[in-house]
C-alpha cells in the first residue's frame, strides 16, 4: 500500500550519472564494483548479489497504483474496516507499555502508529512477498527513481553485514520496504530500535521493534511531541474557500473568527492550521495541524495521507466523519484530461496520472479563482468545461 517515502523527479543527466538502465547483468556488475569501493569485502559482495535477478512483478506493481485514483470517501471506507478498528484497540491494549515508551521517548500518539501498522500490513499479517533485494535492484535499474532506490541497495548490504538482512530470504513490499510498518533499508539503519531488548532490530517479527522504530522515524521527519495532526471540523457556508488547502496556514484563532469550529471537540489552541476539504466544500472537512505535514514525508499520496491521519483519530476515539453531500467528481480519464489542460496553462500537476494529488489540487484551486468558481480545490465537470 505504501508508496516510496520520497517522490523525486530526475533529469536525464542525473539518471545517467547513477548508471540506470542498460544490460541488467552489467548493471549488477557496476553495483558490485561500487560496493567494493565503499569498503565491503569482495567475497561478501559476491555472496550478497549472487542470486539477484530482475523482477517483472515489481515493475508491474510500480506502474499500476490505480487504488490511489479513488477519492477520499471511497478510499477511506475501503481500508478502514470494523475489523481494523477492533484489532487496533486490541493491539493498543496488548502493547500498552510499548506505546507508553513511544509517547515518552518520541512524542508520537498511539493512534498514529496503529493506523500505519494497520494500513501498511494489516497489523503485520500481510508484509509482502517480494524478494527485497530483487525489488531494490530492479527499481534502481529502472530509470524512473534511481536516486531513491540505489542507495537502499547499499543500506541493505550494511544490514546484511550486521546479520539483519538475508538477500535470499528477506521479503517485503514491491518498493523494497520491510516489516510491519514498512521501512526502507536506509530508514532501518537510521531509525531502527531494539524495542524488545533481544539485541536485534527485527521489524518483521517484533511489534515493539517496529513501533519504536516507526516512532523514531516520525520524530526524525519532524513530528512535534504531544500535538494533534488532524481534526474534523464544521465550516460555515460563507467561508472564503480560496483560503482553504494545505498551502494556507493560519492561526487557529483566526479560523475560529471566520466561523470554523471543531465538530466533536474544540479546536487546538496556540497552533496554526489549514482547512482541508478532501472532496470540496460540500464534503468532509478537517483542520490539518503542523504534524499532518509529516505524513507526506512517510507517503506522498494525498488520499492515503488523509486517510491514515483520519484513521489515527478514529483509533483514539473520534467519531466517523460527516461525509456531507460532495459534488460529483471526475473519472480517471476526465482527471487526466483536466491535468493536461492545467499543465498547458503552466501549472505543475506532478504528472498526468489521473490522481488528484496535492499539486493538482493547488492548480485546480488557482483556476477556480481565475474562473470565479468556488475555490475549494475539488475538480468538477464545470471546471473541466470551463478550461
Amino acid at each position: 500500500m505504501r508508496l516510496p517515502a520520497i517522490a523525486l523527479a530526475f533529469t536525464m543527466s542525473s539518471q545517467a550519472a547513477l548508471g540506470c538502465g542498460g544490460n541488467f547483468g552489467s548493471f549488477v556488475a557496476e553495483l558490485k564494483s561500487e560496493a567494493v569501493a565503499r569498503g565491503h569485502a569482495p567475497a561478501r559482495v559476491e555472496a550478497f548479489f549472487a542470486g539477484v535477478r530482475q523482477d517483472s512483478r515489481v515493475l508491474k506493481a510500480d506502474r499500476s497504483q490505480g487504488v490511489f485514483q479513488k477519492n477520499f470517501i471511497d478510499f477511506s471506507r475501503a481500508v478502514i474496516s470494523k475489523n481494523r478498528l477492533v484489532n487496533g484497540q486490541r493491539n493498543a491494549q496488548r502493547y500498552q507499555s510499548v506505546f507508553q515508551r513511544v509517547a515518552r521517548d518520541y512524542g508520537v500518539s498511539p493512534g498514529v502508529l496503529l493506523a500505519f501498522w494497520a494500513l501498511e500490513t494489516d497489523y503485520g499479517a500481510v508484509q509482502g512477498d517480494f524478494n527485497t533485494l530483487n525489488a531494490l535492484v530492479t527499481l534502481s535499474h529502472d530509470c524512473r527513481r534511481p536516486a531513491l532506490f540505489r542507495p537502499q541497495i547499499f543500506a541493505a548490504l550494511e544490514l546484511h553485514q550486521r546479520g539483519d538482512f538475508d538477500p535470499a530470504r528477506t521479503k517485503g513490499a514491491w518498493a523494497g520496504e520491510i516489516g510491519m510498518v514498512q521501512m526502507l533499508p536506509e530508514d532501518i539503519l537510521r531509525n531502527g530500535v531494539d524495542g524488545d531488548g533481544d539485541g536485534k532490530v527485527s521489524l518483521k517479527t517484533s511489534p515493539p521493534d517496529a513501533l519504536m522504530s516507526g516512532a523514531r522515524m516520525l520524530r526524525g521527519l519532524g513530528w512535534r511531541s504531544g500535538e494533534p495532526w488532524l481534526q474534523e471540523i464544521v465550516v460555515p457556508e460563507g467561508l472564503d474557500w480560496s483560503k482553504t488547502g494545505l498551502q494556507t496556514q493560519l492561526p487557529v484563532t483566526e479560523w475560529a473568527r471566520m466561523g470554523v469550529k471543531g465538530r466533536s471537540e474544540a479546536l487546538a489552541q496556540g497552533l496554526r492550521g489549514s482547512v482541508l476539504l478532501p472532496m470540496g466544500r460540500k464534503g468532509p472537512a478537517f483542520m490539518a495541524y503542523p504534524n499532518f505535514h509529516v505524513y507526506f514525508e512517510w507517503n506522498k499520496s494525498f488520499v492515503y495521507v488523509t486517510t491514515a491521519a483520519y484513521f489515527a483519530t478514529r483509533l483514539e476515539g473520534a467519531p466517523p466523519y460527516d461525509a456531507g453531500n460532495p459534488e460529483a467528481g471526475l473519472s480517471p480519464n476526465q482527471m487526466q484530461a483536466l491535468q493536461q489542460k492545467l499543465q498547458a496553462r503552466g501549472h505543475d500537476v506532478g504528472g498526468i496520472d489521473g490522481i488528484l494529488g496535492a499539486k493538482t489540487r493547488e492548480a485546480v484551486q488557482k483556476e477556480q479563482i481565475r474562473l470565479g468558481l468556488p475555490a475549494d480545490a475539488w475538480p468538477t465537470r464545470a471546471l473541466l468545461a470551463g478550461l
